[in-house]
């Protein structure tokens, strides 16, 4: 079993602020050392195109169920620095159920769009809209491993999943005109089982968030492990070409000099060569030298865990994650509130997930699970 990593000392539970008089409206908490710069209201819209209306996206979604043994309250919500500039949210959400009864399955997906691309909110909703298209066409197989414990199964057929759904947005980019690299996404799903006698949760994804369980009143950070990225490989010789199998067939290069360099003017001809004169003009590139390899993508996160009656499962992008482990008050005030066996209704989830921390300003997306 793997073993989870404690997230720092929480500070204690913040005492409840006492209810505001009815002639004043409710204000949104904070913690830490002061208010945050931003308001904590919506203050702009983004900018709509007449055309393209089915592309504006709403500042909060909130969403909720109860299937077997859980129930889910899931939200996403624009930052505090979008909303002040009418930038959009790039964070996306997605709630929805394959099946009916035992064979049901929940899948909760959430996407952060590249923080600099213009149409990062865009490419957010289409990875999510993609996974859930891929889940949603194998939930019958997907309940069957969870149910089995299939554990290995589930991890190469999920990463497969993923893989072709990140595949589509970068083709959809290339169909656009937008450079794949900037039309991506982070992305984090829930598989949440309908069977009440199932308690096998499972997370997979890739990209920057977090996965916290809540037990005993403290909060663990059970985000996965990744491995880490290999060395790059020194730059080729011909010698090391030699063995190697390039982009062109052709004859292997004899051991010595880098491809493609000039050869000193006093070097011995190869047998079966005449050199005559050193011209010092570059040198074409060489067929043997391989492209420079692409950017590594981010690594594949995987986590099946085994639900505890009591226990919180909290999936989020890292506009919550990075205040859940920066600020420990934060910490202290969730756990507080969210350690009751009793779910809060939507409203109340709302109101914990907008608690504002000084110094973090991002979207925030969230799906917790209290196990019954």
């Amino acid at each position: 079993a793997e073993e989870a990593a404690s997230l720092p000392e929480q500070a204690p539970a913040p005492e409840e602020p006492t209810p505001a008089p009815d002639h004043q409206p409710p204000t949104v908490a904070h913690v830490g050392s002061g208010p945050p710069t931003y308001d904590a209201e919506p203050t702009a819209l983004p900018g709509a195109d007449p055309d393209e209306l089915d592309d504006l996206v709403p500042d909060t979604v909130l969403d909720g169920a109860r299937y077997g043994a859980c129930t889910l309250r899931a939200v996403s919500l624009r930052g505090d620095s979008p909303r002040y500039r009418g930038e959009p949210r790039r964070d996306a959400l997605l709630t929805a159920r394959f099946g009916s009864g035992e064979q049901a399955l929940v899948l909760v997906a959430m996407a952060t769009g590249a923080r600099t691309a213009p149409q990062a909110h865009r490419a957010a909703a289409e990875a999510c809209r993609w996974i859930a298209r891929a889940v949603g066409r194998s939930h019958v197989r997907l309940v069957e491993d969870i149910r089995a414990g299939r554990r290995g199964e589930l991890k190469a057929g999920l990463h497969r999943l993923t893989d072709r759904s990140l595949g589509r947005l970068r083709a959809t980019a290339v169909e656009r005109g937008i450079d794949p690299e900037e039309y991506t996404a982070d992305l984090r799903c829930l598989l949440l089982p309908a069977d009440p006698e199932c308690r096998v949760r499972v997370f997979f994804g890739v990209g920057a968030g977090g996965l916290f369980r809540l037990r005993g009143g403290a909060w663990q950070d059970i985000e996965p492990d990744v491995p880490a990225p290999a060395a790059p490989a020194g730059p080729a010789t011909s010698a090391g070409l030699a063995t190697s199998a390039g982009p062109t067939a052709g004859p292997a290069t004899p051991a010595g000099p880098t491809a493609g360099a000039a050869p000193a003017p006093d070097a011995p001809a190869p047998e079966g060569d005449r050199l005559t004169l050193d011209f010092a003009l570059p040198a074409p590139p060489s067929p043997y030298v391989p492209e420079p390899p692409p950017e590594p993508r981010a690594p594949f996160r995987f986590r099946a865990s085994l639900a505890r009656p009591g226990d919180v499962l909290l999936m989020c992008t890292d506009g919550l994650a990075d205040p859940l482990r920066g600020e420990p008050e934060l910490a202290a005030r969730l756990a507080g509130r969210w350690s009751d066996a009793v779910a809060p209704g939507l409203a109340a989830f709302l109101a914990d997930a907008q608690t504002r921390v000084k110094g973090y300003a991002d979207d925030r997306t969230a799906a917790a699970v209290w196990e019954a």
